[in-house]
């Protein structure tokens, strides 16, 4: 058994100083001391917090995005986002048109089993709407899927209004959440086909021509969706302010089921990125755009106010070379992501030290994602009979975040130069010591996780 000794152990009721003791792939005891045998594998965690094990519940991971396979594999991203803390992360299996939903399944099972350190699950992007695919959608479910995304933008992945209320519809049916991508993907395209015709061919057109209304839109547009369905929603990646007024005038209509989502980059980075020298704007292509600092302020206080129920990364990497500057005489041709699986949990408890404590943490980035994504109590938590994935996080440890010293495999981080406080000292998964003072110790013990 793994047995660990003296820490602050991180519980939804409070902060208790005890032992945690792994026993396989299970939590056996929480909190008071453990009288430990000889063969029992003890680890003092003096002065160190025991987090259930974080969840980034937002990825894309060995994936082609329309214009490039992601420079992230299920083994180096996962092998990076256990680095950081993260112990499941949940991936967008993504159908493509012509594809039934159950080969989508096992085309990203291929791409993952047997390759991961974190363990992983799947929610299903559903990309072409039709009798099969309405027939496929209780097959996810028993599958472990419970969860969907569609998109309002995109061309080749898009849906209707008409599409996206039925598949709310299904969705409701068997107990669903769907994501939704929430961007008008009508006002994006003529924004940039104006942005280029006015010879504005460089990654600040990006931002121009996603404005935070093409955002509050689609949110608005969704959530009376959801409401005419009776249907459950997940706000991906929540950019801006104007997007989250959307939020909150239909929560104060108190008619739709909604949980909500935002990223480290839109609560850290702003727009003036894209105006970087010699083409390193590209780095921050991503969709929706970095905002302004107003957005950032307002998002962060939403944060701190309990208006987000997760922090996720949206980890999506492609390198600046050979891949983002593709589009270096048009912006519409530089691959939409960034990554950040590695980096979550030490960028948040860093820029929130002063404003959030520990459980607070916990809830944004262990818990919360848990309950919305239907792995509470199993995971996000510390309980006995829960899993074995729990992060030790020492926060005594300084150190700045480069693109030399990550684990993700791509060629640039967007918060190089970042100095974070605190660090994983040890992380497990499904009881097996897979990271030590934030380096891997080889092992894979991921798994996939059926919600």
């Amino acid at each position: 058994m793994n047995v660990l000794k003296n820490g602050f152990l991180v519980l939804p009721e409070g902060v208790f100083c005890g032992d945690l003791v792994l026993d396989g792939t299970k939590i056996i005891q929480v909190g008071g001391t453990y009288e430990a045998r000889i063969d029992d594998n003890v680890i003092d965690v003096t002065g160190k917090y025991v987090f259930p094990g974080f969840i980034d519940a937002h990825t894309h991971m060995q994936c082609w995005t329309g214009m490039d396979w992601t420079a992230d594999s299920f083994e180096t991203g996962t092998r990076a986002a256990a680095c950081g803390g993260t112990t499941t992360i949940v991936d967008y299996a993504t159908q493509d048109k012509g594809m039934t939903l159950p080969e989508a399944l096992d085309e990203w099972h291929k791409r993952a089993d047997g390759t991961c350190t974190a363990n992983y699950a799947f929610h299903m992007a559903i990309a072409d709407w039709n009798e099969q695919t309405k027939a496929d959608m209780q097959a996810m479910r028993d599958a472990g899927v419970m969860s969907f995304k569609t998109y309002f933008a995109y061309d080749h992945l898009r849906l209707d209004d008409a599409q996206t209320l039925e598949v709310l519809e299904y969705i409701r049916d068997i107990d669903g959440v769907l994501c939704v991508h929430c961007e008008n993907g009508t006002l994006v395209n003529e924004l940039q086909r104006r942005m280029l015709a006015a010879g504005i061919t460089g990654p600040e057109g990006h931002p121009m021509s996603r404005p935070a209304a093409c955002e509050a839109e689609a949110i608005s547009r969704l959530c009376y969706l959801a409401e005419l369905a009776d249907a459950r929603i997940n706000i991906v990646h929540l950019s801006s302010a104007l997007g989250l007024e959307a939020v909150r005038a239909a929560k104060a209509r108190g008619k739709v089921k909604m949980d909500v989502e935002t990223c480290p980059q839109y609560l850290l980075l702003d727009d003036s990125r894209y105006l970087e020298s010699d083409f390193e704007g590209a780095k921050y292509v991503m969709s929706p755009p970095l905002r302004k600092p107003h957005d950032i302020e307002v998002l962060r206080r939403a944060v701190c106010d309990g208006e987000i129920d997760t922090i996720a990364t949206d980890h999506c990497s492609f390198n600046l070379h050979g891949q983002k500057d593709r589009g270096i005489d048009d912006f519409t041709h530089i691959p939409n992501g960034g990554p950040g699986v590695e980096h979550r949990p030490g960028l948040i408890m860093t820029s929130f030290e002063n404003r959030l404590g520990v459980q607070d943490f916990a809830r944004l980035m262990s818990e919360g994602p848990a309950r919305v994504f239907g792995m509470y109590p199993r995971k996000g938590v510390l309980r006995v009979g829960s899993d074995a994935d729990v992060t030790v996080w020492d926060p005594s440890v300084t150190w700045t975040i480069s693109e030399k010293n990550q684990h993700q495999n791509v060629d640039y981080t967007p918060y190089e130069g970042f100095e974070v406080h605190g660090r994983p000292a040890y992380v497990f998964v499904n009881g097996e010591l897979a990271v030590v003072d934030g380096e891997p110790t080889g092992v894979k013990p991921g798994a996939y996780v059926k919600r």
